[in-house]
């Protein structure tokens, strides 16, 4: 008797595990098939997300770095500070050079895409050189071990046809925005604030930076995170943003 119920559990064992692991894997593959199925923009007709569902509260908090050390880190504490996760868009030779920050923006929670490598509007490069500089950043975000960066936002926000189709060609795809206070021209802490309180809508990506050169946005940030709540707004990351039915975005010409 002892050797039946002994089996018996062995065998309930096996099936457990095995319920468990088909479980993760059907899982697994759902999300990823979801990370990939829920696009705007194909090679048939390469647009480039604006912004998200006007129906909906939901916005995109989104942050340029293409130099320095120093601003960063003050940006992620405030995010924490109200639990809001954003996306930085990581130029590949700054995140070449600074490793560790990268690792920081991950560790926090926020999402990554890319600036391409070098900081050089495409709209002045030859189209090869296009594609070399995006597959020098996808080399580089690699070796980092983020092998998956599939957002893009090109140098400058510049973009024409050519290098749209480029870019979607290569499995991105191309983020813009609607809300930009110039934040890096350190216009004044309170023009930041008013910029982004007033013209932020339902929906909206807004460009921000975390290079040195913003030294006054984290201080701006103290006033628009708990200020855009308050205002009913939801903050999401890009991906997120991506997955609502009903998104707007910009054919290029």
């Amino acid at each position: 008797m002892t050797f039946f119920f002994a089996f018996k559990l062995n065998h309930l064992k096996k099936y457990f595990i095995v319920l468990v692991f088909g479980f993760i894997v059907t899982s697994l593959l759902i999300f990823n098939g979801n990370k990939y199925l829920q696009v705007f923009s194909s090679e048939e007709d390469p647009r480039a997300l604006l912004k998200g569902n006007e129906d909906r509260n939901e916005i995109g908090l989104t942050f340029n770095i293409t130099w320095g050390d120093e601003m960063l880190e003050p940006i992620l504490q405030q995010l924490e500070n109200e639990n809001v996760s954003a996306t930085f868009f990581l130029l590949g030779e700054w995140a070449e050079h600074h490793p560790h920050l990268v690792d920081l923006i991950a560790e926090k929670g926020h999402e990554i895409g890319m600036l391409g490598y070098r900081y050089k509007s495409y709209l002045e490069l030859e189209t090869n050189e296009v594609t070399k500089d995006l597959y020098k950043a996808k080399d580089i975000f690699t070796k980092l071990n983020y092998p998956d960066l599939y957002l893009l936002r090109t140098p400058s926000g510049h973009l024409n046809k050519e290098v749209l189709t480029t870019a979607v060609n290569q499995g991105y795809q191309v983020i813009d925005w609607r809300v930009n206070p110039n934040d890096w021209e350190t216009p004044g802490v309170n023009n930041i604030v008013d910029e982004v309180m007033l013209e932020t809508e339902n929906g909206d990506i807004i460009l921000m930076h975390a290079s040195d050169s913003a030294t006054q946005t984290a201080e701006a940030l103290e006033t628009i995170l708990p200020g855009l709540k308050k205002k009913g707004f939801q903050f999401v990351t890009i991906s997120e943003l991506i997955t609502q039915a009903e998104i707007d975005t910009k054919p290029i010409e």
